[in-house]
């Protein structure tokens, strides 16, 4: 009998049923059955067991069919085994998950004490999730859109928090993927020229133990408890969350949008050692997780366990996973959360070359698609931006806060400088292009654009931490008053230095991730890590979806989309770049450091891109060259220059507080 593929597969009589565990003694399939609250299973050994895999044939099981696995083995928590057999644990391959936890005693597989106590004897079953048989595998995905990366832009959204407002979208619909896929949605995204959406997680999600103590829910999905099943809540009907994904995919396909998934190899939703026994815990703790000397989970990702990227387990698991999702839901990519910790085998120091990077970038079907890593984990060592291989592109941080930073009025020049261009320093010299520069301002994680520039510090308190959890580093702006504003000087303050920001990042070098919803001017009330509200705090308000900055937004893409010096491919070599002081002149070494300089001329091609991030204005000289014709004013509300009578070369202008001006040179 075949070992592999691993997970549950159906044929016309049965089911072959394959799970890894190198550790357990004996492994039993549960067939569950029955209403919820009265459920009954009936246990199946598999006998079968070839290169750590269990496997076994069971006649008579059909696609819905309920099941999971108990464990049976040595319970030694010092040295990481925790085989406990009263514990019903999901398929790490299931292609659906049903349920969640509903009993967090139940769903801890200790007594007393995680490390010295017994093993809980209470029966799980009933109060933690369950795997789902599946059908066969459907047909893959049609033609894709195959964007260029250096025609890419992206839109960072949450299928719920995205769509749950939207007020043409059918309310049986919102929140879900269909809801993505409602052509409302999409022809907003087209307008903004939206190349690719940046799903955050949407493989099955289970809340972590300290979540469910409090009653909350993870909201942004960085939970992960079955690798390959889509999350069932993101269904409008239950049970529909493979066809419905595979419908929004195909949707934003037709529109030539190309559809990234968040993904999270690092952790699971089990949490430490005093977390729960879902999966990955009892059928085999030592091949799943990094564990220190004491049989405590290593924690280098700050959810208290690490997947261990050095385990042939993992790494077969998690290549296995991207794989489905690209050849059967359709996928065109992914970004890799935490990624630094996929290059630190056993939580050890971080290789750019660690096999389950190295796996995923030689992969037949992964090397083929957009791969964007998040370079740092939640320690120093893990911070590697510019460190990764020639395959992968990354979230660059240092864009986000050089950008931040100039248009607070902090920060060098020559900083922002290098981040506006493609940040050559960071990937030139692996033989990557700029647009290996995932180049944002805003993210899920912090601040949205409105209140990166309507508050100071962050208002967290909803979260139920004391205001503890969430960044300190936010390097925002408040423009003298903290939180929303009743003054129309302050708020329009405010909306031109976001028109300038969104300039900013449209029109530097590098691929562009706008954060869904700041077109729309959201606020989250200051909260800058609404990881946990489901609620009006972290759904889009659509309201002015048809708004001034969205169209403002909408004419910067357009002009970025038309000309191939804004998406440059290459980097650029000396020469193809002038750089500009408000005098007039060519920047020479002393400007470079000059820690008074808030204004900066850069000429790209037939552009040249003023910037002025100054609480004042300044008259500005425009280089002797020209004419200078003006596309494209940020102190306007609709970006539409005053006037597009060409400037000659030389002339004196004015630029007003925290501005962005671009022209055209014939």
């Amino acid at each position: 009998m075949p070992v592999f593929p691993l997970g549950a597969h159906v044929d016309d009589d049965g089911a072959r049923f394959a799970v890894a565990s190198t550790s357990a003694d004996a492994v039993e399939l549960c067939l569950v059955d029955g209403p919820d609250g009265d459920l009954s299973e009936r246990r199946v050994a598999l006998t079968e067991r070839t290169f750590g895999v269990w496997h076994g044939y069971v006649d008579g099981v059909a696609p819905g069919q309920r099941y999971g696995y108990r464990v049976h083995g040595p319970y030694r928590p010092r040295d990481g085994v925790r085989a406990n057999p009263a514990k019903i644990l999901v398929d790490p391959y299931a292609r659906r998950v049903l349920g969640r936890v509903t009993d967090l005693e139940a769903a801890r597989g200790w007594t007393d004490d995680p490390m010295t106590g017994p093993p809980c004897p209470r029966d799980s079953l009933g109060h933690v999730p369950l795997s789902v048989v599946t059908g066969p595998d459907p047909a893959g995905p049609g033609p894709r859109p195959d964007v260029p990366w250096s025609e890419t832009v992206v839109a960072e959204v949450h299928v719920r928090g995205y769509t749950m407002r939207h007020p043409e979208v059918p309310p049986e619909h919102r929140g879900t993927y269909l809801g993505l896929a409602h052509p409302a949605v999409v022809a907003h995204l087209c307008r903004l020229g939206v190349t690719a959406v940046e799903l955050l997680p949407v493989a099955a999600i289970a809340d972590e133990p300290p979540l469910l103590e409090r009653g909350r829910t993870n909201f942004w999905g960085y939970a992960t408890l079955g690798f390959l099943a889509p999350h069932p809540g993101y269904a409008s009907v239950p049970g529909a969350e493979i066809e419905e994904f595979r419908t929004m995919v195909a949707a934003l396909h037709a529109a030539g949008i190309e559809v990234i998934l968040d993904f999270v190899p690092n952790h699971t939703a089990e949490g430490g050692v005093g977390g729960t026994t879902l999966s990955y815990r009892g059928l085999d703790a030592p091949a799943y997780y990094a564990l220190g000397g004491d049989g405590h989970d290593a924690d280098i990702t700050g959810t208290g366990n690490t997947l261990d990227a050095g385990s042939p387990t993992v790494i077969r698991l998690v290549c296995d996973a991207m794989r489905h999702w690209v050849t059967v839901m359709g996928v065109d990519g992914f970004r890799i959360d935490l990624a630094s910790v996929l290059g630190r085998p056993r939580s050890g120091a971080f290789d750019p070359h660690a096999p389950l990077l190295t796996a995923i970038a030689v992969d037949p079907v992964l090397s083929r698609v957009k791969l964007i890593a998040e370079p740092w984990d939640a320690t120093g060592e893990g911070y590697r931006v510019g460190g990764f291989g020639v395959a992968w592109s990354e979230w660059n941080g240092r864009y986000r806060d050089a950008v931040r930073d100039f248009w607070r009025g902090h920060g060098s020049i020559g900083e922002v400088a290098s981040r506006l261009t493609g940040s050559s320093d960071l990937y030139r010299l692996s033989g990557r292009r700029p647009w290996a520069s995932i180049n944002f301002v805003t993210a899920h994680d912090g601040f949205t654009l409105r209140d990166m520039l309507s508050y100071e510090h962050k208002h967290n308190e909803a979260n139920g931490e004391d205001n503890r959890d969430g960044t300190d580093d936010n390097r925002s702006q408040n423009f003298g008053e903290e939180g929303e504003t009743a003054s129309p000087v302050r708020a329009a303050r405010r909306l031109a230095t976001a028109r300038a920001v969104l300039g900013t990042l449209l029109l530097s070098t590098g691929t562009p991730m706008l954060l869904g919803g700041d077109e729309l001017w959201r606020t989250q009330g200051g909260n800058n890590n609404a990881y946990c509200l489901d609620d009006e705090t972290s759904w889009v308000d659509w309201t002015h979806r048809d708004g001034a900055l969205a169209a403002f937004t909408a004419r910067v893409a357009a002009i970025r989309r038309s000309s191939p010096a804004l998406h440059r491919d290459r980097f650029y070599r000396d020469g193809d770049v002038l750089w500009w002081h408000p005098a007039g002149r060519r920047l020479d070494g002393a400007d470079w450091h000059d820690g008074h300089l808030r204004t900066l001329g850069l000429q790209r091609g037939e552009w040249l891109m003023l910037l002025h991030a100054g609480s004042d204005a300044v008259a500005a000289t425009l280089p002797p060259d020209g004419p200078y014709t003006p596309e494209l004013d940020s102190t306007r509300v609709d970006g539409e220059p005053v006037s597009r009578r060409p400037l000659p070369g030389g002339t004196t202008i004015t630029l007003p507080p925290r501005s962005l001006l671009l022209l055209r040179i014939p």
